[in-house]
């Protein structure tokens, strides 16, 4: 996509609701500039310990509808994992506003595959322990192809095997990086992180277990 796209090292990329800086970290690591735009403090210290050390990362404290960026001052647009955070009508305006003319607007969904026991498993947990309402909220088959095509216009699309690996901290990391599952403090969170170490137990090999997910992008140079 990098060609398709005309991604170059010198390229600009926010990354709006960036998180704990998981998409973030791909840019930064081939080069790219990435102004990582999150609001939520816990998940921007983790992305800014996580690219502590790399000076094309930079970290803000704001949101999708209000990124503070400077007109006309990015390529480049990713959302991975957060577009249903973002309020669509005044998000698209500011995208409008700070990209360059014919710059990218890209959102990306994970969505795990069932298919191995343990993805199935973790879904299981998933679906037990987090806000179903809410997690609801966050998936790609909510916001439907109207609304994609209602914020993206005429879109692309592509899919792609993606696989992650991950110890059982990068696990346990990966499950809180979700809005919807409860936190350290809340109710259910104990009982939630027992039944994960059991499931990373069942299905680890040398400490590690392997997440496979198929990736969905969609993608269009942002129209009035």
């Amino acid at each position: 996509m990098e060609q398709e796209l005309g991604l170059v090292g010198g390229s600009i990329i926010a990354d709006v609701g960036s998180g704990t800086g998981i998409l973030s970290e791909l840019f930064v690591k081939r080069g790219y500039t990435v102004f990582a735009i999150e609001p939520n403090r816990e998940m921007r210290s983790t992305a800014e310990e996580l690219l502590r050390n790399h000076s094309n990362f930079k970290s803000i404290d704001a949101t999708a509808e209000n990124t503070t960026l400077p007109s006309a001052s990015v390529d480049f647009i990713t959302a991975g994992q957060a577009f249903h955070w973002f309020d669509p009508i005044k998000a698209k305006f500011e995208f409008l506003r700070i990209l360059e003319p014919g710059g990218w607007v890209l959102l990306i969904w994970n969505v795990r595959k069932l298919s191995t026991g343990l993805m199935s498993e973790y879904d299981t947990l998933v679906n037990e322990f987090a806000d179903r309402q809410f997690a609801y909220r966050t998936t790609k088959d909510r916001i439907g192809e109207a609304g994609l095509r209602s914020f993206l216009g005429q879109y692309r699309e592509k899919r792609f095997e993606n696989r992650q690996v991950f110890d059982l901290e990068g696990l346990q990391g990966r499950l809180l990086s979700s809005s919807y599952v409860p936190l350290p403090g809340e109710e259910r969170f104990e009982a939630m992180i027992v039944e994960l170490r059991r499931i990373f137990n069942s299905f680890q090999k040398e400490g590690l277990v392997h997440f496979d997910y198929e990736t969905e992008v969609y993608y269009s140079q942002l129209q009035d």
